[in-house]
């Protein structure tokens, strides 16, 4: 049967809503088998599935079937049990619902499930006994078990086989309710003395294909006569139970009787048979018969029940009957809301009659236990409404305004009419979205602000602020200046609005005496779609502010020439001699004006009027009065603070105009010079800040380039070692005197070179110094750290050397620009004389030749021409070290060591240059001109006689150190 379904279809058209198909297929299909192609069924296209979001409702049978939108078939989800979904129920069918939306539709489905064999017939027991007389007649009858099969129809159980059938056989006996009893039926009479005990098999038969059997082994034992075998009292019992009643409740009681006395009339009660639904629900008191309920029974899953009782005496005979056990619904069931399909959100213009949310209701009691009402809570725009008996839909009754109402909480209430009613509830939150139906609404129809003369540009004045009723980006609201002009300007040079806050800001500084007042109107506008808005009219006033000093009309203040007014000798008290006449353009208490007498030349003379500025007399003029009266009269206007002007009056106390001009020329005008001094003191003291100034920053720009440049000079000399003096070390050996050469360290370096360097040399090996071990010891001293580092140096070429008599330059210790370090070799070996030893100090060992003495000239002059050409400035002034007033005693003595610089070679004498040289210095004696060799040979005489009779040179001093130069430098500024 596989691959093959039968399909029943059936549409059952309510308008374009309802519909209804009934397919066919056999139980347990594998996943994902065919069902049906609803779509086509239905005449639904598949994108109709699609848009709708076509799915299944179901509550107890959704595992079984799927819903594939993309085709629109209907699928096996999970294994179909017919036996396990309906038991003997048949038909078997699966009802279900596919639910369309948009518009929504209601699509019935009911799936009958056929059976296949699949099961085979069981008994409860696999062996039963029987203790059966041997006086028993044929036709005694013994009720067997039934065996069960799951299965239904041709597949259930058909027939029975009882085997051997020597003395028994099988037959069926049909119950007036359609059932069969399995009955064993005596054929042959038994004799115990023949065979005691009997085993037989019942083997039960189905009729499906293939046939499947179950068997059951039957054990009977043959006893002596028991003529008289149990009867029940009726056949047939019935009994009630309610649903919820406790378990050890007593259902029913079954009564047998047997004639027969002692054991054989003694009966035990057993359950023979029973339905497997009702299997561990109940028990039978096997004395006294008593049925109790040992499980709980649940009205929605099974309402009757069915129970064979057997009583058996001892002597083996028995009788059976049946007892029917229908089961009491009670309210105990509430009904059950399913949410269909809701929407959380809903638009505040939503039409009435906008479907909310769909429910689904249901009620496992029966009867008025199961029916049901559903109601919501008053006072909401919403109404419940019944589509079919077990659906319901919540929809909008009025038009909604989320401005009153942004959230309504619906509590759906299902109860049903049993007794005590029983209900349900559930609560749906339903948000109310926003719709942009309320325009801004300003908080007064109209504004008046005020502001100060001579504002700050910017200045915040004003704030109007209009409120939207609506929510969120409908709500926000947005100032703008509308465009109008004030005395053909246009507003916005006046004022501007912030779009934001309403806040009114100045965008000129206003002046009351040009504009005293003006309109302009704000508009408010929202960020919905489309935006509403809203006007409103703001009057700016402006106040004023004393910014304005008094103005003097009279009398007229003129540079260049002299008004005078003039009183007659005669004048009364209280002579009106002039009026002060000013003005203020300011307005208000800002414009009220008074007048002072500030300065007069005769203050009892005049006086003015505090509120007219009338200048009279205040008493009778004289003729002691001056004839030239200056009076200085002070306006001040009444504003705060308060401003004020000053102008001059002029008197003449004269009586005729002849008598007047005679005074007239004496009255000089005074040169107000006050303003031009100020301006001379304030230009005289800014030339000399610049010129004090200036001096201070050429005196520390001198003092930083002088330190800048002993800084370099000390940073030149800084690598120099500061070696103090050492008098050099003597041994009286044979008249000689001095130490030997191999025992002489010279170091040599540049004072004014950022790369100087310190080059040492090793002593002469013993290969071209003769020493004698044999001289007297000095005292001993230890090597230091410099007499280690100055040991290292690398033995110079013998090829470089020179011998004593070859060392061009005259002997001793002063060696320019260079320091002599003498040390005493650890040994304590003391020097002796010879012809290769240098001479520590004093004149020559030998006296020179002159032929010595020009080769040291000419050696002199040489390093001066080499010097001038290589070194530059700030090496050491080659040019003053070899002039004519500097001796022979200042020269090196090339005899004794000739460095290489930036080598550590040391030239000494060799015996086969010796011939060279002396060639070469007799030739240049030679080439040198008479005139000039004549010169030289003077200036030699000269500079050994002068060397002779000047004493003995002083040891050299000890380098000068950074601040000794910085001294000595102080002293030659001095």
């Amino acid at each position: 049967m596989g691959g093959q379904v039968l399909l029943f279809f059936s549409l059952l058209s309510l308008g374009s809503v309802f519909g209804q198909v009934s397919y066919s297929i056999p139980e347990e299909m594998p996943k994902g088998s065919l069902v049906g192609n609803m779509a086509r069924d239905f005449g639904l296209d598949v994108k109709r599935l699609k848009s709708g979001k076509a799915r299944i409702f179901t509550r107890d049978s959704d595992g079984y079937i799927e819903l594939n939108n993309e085709k629109g078939v209907l699928l096996i989800k999970d294994r179909i049990d017919r036996e396990a979904l309906c038991g003997q129920t048949t038909p078997c069918a699966l009802h279900f619902k596919i639910i369309l939306e948009n518009p929504m539709e209601f699509l019935s489905v009911t799936i009958e499930i056929t059976d296949i064999n699949d099961n085979p017939p069981s008994f409860e027991k696999n062996d039963v006994k029987f203790k059966i007389s041997e006086s028993a007649v044929s036709g005694s009858k013994f009720i067997l078990d039934r065996a069960v099969d799951s299965d239904v129809g041709s597949n259930g159980l058909q027939t029975y086989k009882l085997e051997p059938a020597d003395n028994f056989v099988v037959r069926l006996h049909e119950q007036a309710d359609g059932t069969k009893n399995v009955e064993m039926v005596l054929d042959k009479p038994l004799d115990r003395e023949k065979n005691e005990h009997l085993s037989l098999v019942l083997t039960a038969v189905d009729g499906g294909e293939p046939q499947m059997t179950g068997t059951m082994q039957i054990l009977i034992t043959v006893l002596d006569v028991n003529d008289n075998a149990p009867v029940f009292t009726q056949p047939i019992y019935k009994a009630s139970i309610k649903e919820n009643a406790p378990v050890g409740t007593v259902v029913v009681t079954v009564t047998a009787t047997d004639s027969d006395q002692g054991s054989n009339g003694r009966i035990t009660y057993s359950i023979s048979s029973i339905l497997d639904h009702a299997r561990g629900l109940f028990e039978v008191n096997d004395a006294s018969g008593e049925i109790r309920l040992k499980g709980n029974v649940d009205y929605e899953k099974a309402r009757t029940f069915q129970i064979n009782i057997r009583a058996s005496d001892d002597g083996g005979l028995v009788d059976s009957c049946k007892v029917m056990i229908e089961v009491i619904d009670i309210n105990d069931n509430k009904a059950d809301i399913h949410i269909l399909s809701k929407s959380n959100v809903i638009s505040e213009d939503a039409v009435a009659g906008t479907v909310v949310t769909m429910i689904n209701i249901e009620d496992t009691d029966s009867g008025e236990n199961g029916k049901v009402h559903c109601s919501i809570n008053n006072d909401i725009p919403f109404v419940m409404k019944s589509s079919t008996n077990d659906f319901y839909t919540l929809v909008t009754d009025s038009g909604l305004d989320r401005e009153t109402a942004s959230e309504y909480n619906i509590t759906v209430t299902c109860s049903d009419e049993g007794v005590p009613s029983l209900s349900s509830s559930v609560t749906l939150t339903l948000q109310i979205s926003d719709v942009n139906d309320n325009a801004p609404v300003f908080d007064s129809s109209s504004y008046e602000a005020y502001i100060v003369e001579n504002n700050t540009p910017g200045l915040s004045i004003f704030t109007v602020r209009a409120r939207d009723a609506d929510w969120n980006q409908n709500a926000r609201v947005s100032y703008i200046l509308e465009d109008s002009s004030v005395n053909g300007v246009q507003v916005s040079s006046y004022v501007s609005v912030s779009a934001d806050s309403g806040v009114i800001h100045a965008v000129r500084s206003f002046d009351y005496e040009q504009i005293k007042d003006f309109h302009f109107r704000v508009k408010a506008q929202d960020g919905g779609s489309p935006p509403l808005s809203s006007n409103v009219t703001v009057k700016m006033l402006i106040q004023d502010q004393n910014d304005n000093p008094p103005q003097v009309l009279y009398p007229v203040q003129t540079g260049g020439s002299l008004v005078a007014e003039m009183v007659p000798r005669s004048a009364d008290v209280g002579y009106l001699v002039t009026k002060v006449v000013a003005v203020d353009v300011d307005s208000g208490q800002n414009a009220w004006l008074s007048y002072k007498l500030q300065k007069a030349t005769d203050r009892a003379l005049f006086e003015v009027g505090l509120q007219n500025g009338e200048i009279r007399t205040i008493r009778q003029v004289t003729d002691k009065d001056a004839v030239k009266q200056r009076l200085t009269v002070i306006v001040e206007d009444n504003g705060q603070p308060s401003r004020s002007a000053t102008v001059i009056v002029n008197v003449v106390v004269a009586d005729s105009f002849p008598e007047v001009l005679s005074e007239f020329t004496d009255f000089t005008q005074d040169k107000e010079y006050n303003d031009n001094l100020t301006f001379y003191l304030v230009l005289a003291l800014a030339v000399v800040s610049f010129l004090f100034i200036t001096c201070l920053v050429v005196i520390i720009s001198v003092k930083i380039y002088r330190w800048r440049r002993e800084q370099v000079f000390y940073k030149s000399t800084g690598n120099l070692p500061v070696i103090p003096y050492y008098p050099p070390l003597y041994a009286d050996v044979g008249g000689t005197g001095t130490l030997k050469q191999a025992l002489s360290y010279e170091v040599y370096g540049t004072t004014d070179s950022r790369m100087s360097d310190m080059k040492c040399s090793r002593p002469f090996s013993q290969s071209t110094l003769t020493v004698d071990h044999s001289a007297t010891r000095t005292v001993p001293r230890h090597n230091t750290e410099s007499e280690n580092m100055l040991t290292e140096q690398k033995p110079p070429n013998n090829d470089w050397r020179f011998t004593q008599g070859q060392r061009p330059g005259p002997s001793g210790p002063h060696m320019p620009y260079g320091t002599h370090i003498r040390w005493t070799p650890k040994s304590g070996t003391s020097a002796t004389g010879g012809p290769e030893v240098a001479m520590g100090t004093g004149p020559w060992p030998q006296p020179p030749t002159e032929a010595e003495q020009l080769q040291a000239l000419m050696a002199a002059a040489n390093e001066v021409s080499e010097a001038t050409a290589t070194l530059g400035p700030g090496t050491m002034g080659l040019s003053t070290r070899y002039s004519p007033q500097f001796t022979l005693q200042h020269v090196p003595d090339y005899r004794q060591n000739v460095y290489i610089p930036g080598s550590t070679a040391t030239l000494t004498s060799n015996p086969q240059q010796q011939q060279q040289q002396a060639t070469a210095q007799q030739a240049a004696q030679q080439a040198l001109p008479p005139a000039q060799m004549a010169a030289q040979m003077s200036a030699q005489m000269s500079a050994q006689m002068s060397a002779q009779m000047s004493p003995q040179p002083e040891p050299p001093k000890a380098a000068q150190t950074p601040a000794s130069k910085k001294k000595s430098t102080k002293k030659e500024k001095k």
